[in-house]
């Protein structure tokens, strides 16, 4: 399971906040707590203290890990400090807000209102909060060749392989894009199974040395030498030559690249009405509401929709139900708007889609059979309009909710395949204990999935999981699943295309310890 997971870094102001100081302005300070669970909230850092401020600008930045597919619930709290203790229940409290670090980076800034409690204002104060994702997307990529390398194995030749080595000075690390000139040590290896590899030799070079080499009029070759052979043997030249014909310095674009650089993903819902989920009026239906007014339909929807919600601006989202009898005509459909307005079937967001199911389920007769392949394409047509922009603005991700194994397979293989080659991805729940086995053929994890001409999905865009396999796990888990692989999959999509994100990035932040990648 892939995991979204890098460090993220934001950057506090605050604007008009009130003064609670006799004669002067607050002191404040910003104190950042993150949503543990069980009404608990866990302090993740705080900023220093600015005297005499009321639109204080932060210097000291706060650091928290980003998951994608968990919503992470965040508290700022800023207080007017007056004494040199830590604790914060002496101190005046100044405001504070809550937002999740998906509506963070989704927008970039955030500004809020300051609240002292809910429904008070703290005056006219508000906190701006950015993000900025903490890594450095450039790549090195070479192309290297080698000659004469001794042989290091009894029967053969050897089987060499390049390490690459920052130079150390007093145990401290030094970053080679900071400085090209920074020399570097490569160590020429043969490999062992066991990991005891034999050096071959080593040589020194610099990355501005490397990158010289396209404009240059011959490959740079380097002579390997080892150490201990240099010494023994008077006539020792070197134990082989390392060639770098090319050596380029690449950005590499992350998930938080996108979705900082303005990427939009739009969440589509479709809800099985088939005949075999029951009666909706009888307690053994998957449809059954039960007195909270929740079933399987719903949890899974809260979970997943709870996340993606934060990543779509304007929080309207297209609904729709297959498999159902619906009026006027009593006609099945496989696309119908769950608001039952097909020119215009956005909710506005997830409590929206929930009320649109509750007033649908009385109003649709139960039938049959499951076909994906109808809402598949209608967010395959969207999905194709946003790609003939060529531009990395949006992303669509489509959730199913089924009870069943689907009935036209043939056409829903088809569907995913033609859909594998646009910004999208499916994600599929089954309800129910039914057997879905059939399910795992669309989640391709065995091989690429393949259309009946023979043509393979040009990359793996389906996630299938059954929903009672999370049943007794909290909320969260089923979300963390089925969302894991949406990032891997949006950024191999636009890597794919070579479209960079769709708005300019600020400078990254970075940490003492992260170097470009080789």
């Amino acid at each position: 399971m892939a995991h979204c997971v890098t460090l993220v870094q934001l950057s506090i102001s605050c604007d008009h906040l009130i003064d609670k100081d006799i004669g002067s302005k607050s002191d404040p300070l910003c104190v950042l707590l993150q949503d543990v669970g069980g009404g608990s909230w866990a302090e993740l850092g705080r900023t220093e203290r600015v005297r005499n401020c009321s639109s204080p600008e932060f210097s000291k930045t706060l650091q928290l890990e980003y998951h994608f597919e968990t919503v992470q619930k965040l508290r700022f709290g800023i207080y007017d400090i007056d004494n040199k203790t830590p604790e914060l229940g002496d101190d005046d409290f100044l405001g504070g807000a809550e937002c999740s670090l998906g509506q963070i980076v989704s927008s970039q800034i955030i500004t809020l209102p300051l609240m002292l409690k809910p429904g008070k204002p703290a005056g006219r104060g508000t906190i701006t909060v950015s993000a900025q994702e903490m890594k450095d997307s450039r790549i090195v990529t070479m192309e290297v060749e080698a000659r004469n390398l001794d042989k290091k194995d009894f029967l053969g030749k050897s089987d060499p392989f390049l390490e690459f080595f920052r130079q150390e000075r007093d145990c401290i690390w030094i970053e080679k894009d900071d400085n090209p000139s920074t020399p570097i040590q490569v160590r020429c290896s043969d490999y062992d199974s066991d990991g005891s590899h034999d050096l071959i030799g080593t040589f020194y070079t610099s990355l501005a040395q490397l990158q010289a080499v396209p404009v240059s009029a011959s490959p740079a070759e380097f002579e390997c030498i080892h150490p201990e052979k240099q010494q023994k043997k008077k006539s020792y030249k070197n134990s082989g030559t390392v060639r770098v014909k090319i050596c380029q310095v690449e950005t590499q674009y992350s998930f938080l690249d996108y979705v900082m650089g303005g990427c939009q993903i739009n969440f589509t819902v479709g809800i099985d009405f088939t005949g075999s989920n029951g009666d909706p009026s009888s307690p053994d239906s998957l449809h059954y509401l039960s007195p909270t007014g929740v079933n399987e339909y719903l949890t899974a929807l809260w979970s997943v929709g709870s996340v993606i919600q934060d990543y779509d601006s304007d929080k309207l989202f297209p609904a729709f139900g297959f498999g159902a009898q619906v009026p006027p005509d009593w006609q099945v459909s496989h696309e119908f708007a769950l608001n039952f307005n097909p020119s215009n079937p956005y909710c506005t967001g997830i409590q929206g889609i929930v009320d649109a199911y509750r007033q649908a389920l009385p109003q649709v007769r139960l039938y049959g059979p499951t076909n994906f392949a109808p809402i598949i394409n209608h967010v395959a047509g969207l999905a194709t309009q946003a790609a003939h922009q060529k531009t990395a603005s949006q992303y669509f991700v489509l959730l199913l909710l089924t009870d069943g194994a689907v009935t036209d397979v043939e056409a829903t293989c088809e569907a995913v395949v033609r859909a594998s080659h646009l910004p999208m991805s499916v994600i599929i729940v089954g309800v129910g204990g039914a057997d879905f086995e059939a399910m795992e053929q669309l989640d391709a994890d065995g091989g690429p999935l393949r259309a009946r001409s023979g043509e393979a999905a040009a990359r793996d865009i389906v996630q299938f999981v059954p929903y009672r396999r999370f049943q007794n796990a909290p909320r969260e888990t089923l979300a963390q699943t089925v969302l894991a692989e949406v990032p891997m999959q949006l950024v191999s999509y636009f890597k794919a295309q070579g479209w960079a994100p769709f708005k300019p990035l600020p400078p990254p932040a970075k940490s003492p310890a992260q170097a470009p990648q080789a």
